[in-house]
C-alpha cells in the first residue's frame, strides 16, 4: 500500500471514530467500532489445533503488527493467550495494518468456532478499533 493511500484509510477510520463518538449518547461509556470480521489465515500451521476445544466465542485476541513479516508487508499477527493461532487474511488486512501504524488501538475476539476439515472455517476473527 503507497503511503497516501494508507493515511487515507487511517483519516477514514478517524473520521468514522470521530462520528461514532459524537452520535453515541452521553451515558456511554466505551465506544468501539466492528471495522473487520474474518477467517483466520495459517492456522494449520500453528496453535489452532491443539488450542482449539479450550477456545470460547468472545476470547480476546492480540493482534500484533509485523511490518518487517518478508511474506506481506501488511502483516497482523493473531495471539492467543500468548500463542500464535495465525494471521489476519492478506486481502483483507491493509486497513487494519493502516489503522495500527497510524497508532489506533485495535481489539480482536473471538467471533466464531467451527469444528471444520477446512482450516479457513475453524475460526472467524472479529477486529475492532477503539478510540
Amino acid at each position: 500500500m503507497h503511503r497516501t493511500e494508507a493515511a487515507r484509510a487511517v483519516r477514514l477510520t478517524t473520521l468514522i471514530l470521530l462520528l461514532a463518538v459524537w452520535a453515541a449518547p452521553a451515558a456511554a461509556q466505551t465506544v468501539r467500532i466492528l471495522v473487520q470480521d474474518s477467517p483466520l489465515a495459517g492456522s494449520q500451521y500453528y496453535a489452532l489445533e491443539t488450542r482449539f476445544a479450550d477456545m470460547r466465542v468472545g476470547d480476546p485476541l492480540a493482534l500484533t503488527r509485523e511490518s518487517d513479516n518478508r511474506h506481506d508487508r501488511n502483516a497482523v499477527r493473531v495471539d492467543w493467550y500468548g500463542e500464535k493461532l495465525g494471521y489476519l487474511p492478506r486481502a483483507e488486512n491493509r486497513a487494519v495494518a493502516a489503522a495500527m501504524d497510524g497508532g489506533l488501538a485495535v481489539e480482536g475476539r473471538i467471533a466464531a468456532l467451527v469444528p471444520h476439515s477446512n482450516p479457513w472455517k475453524r475460526l472467524r476473527v472479529e477486529v475492532w478499533i477503539a478510540p
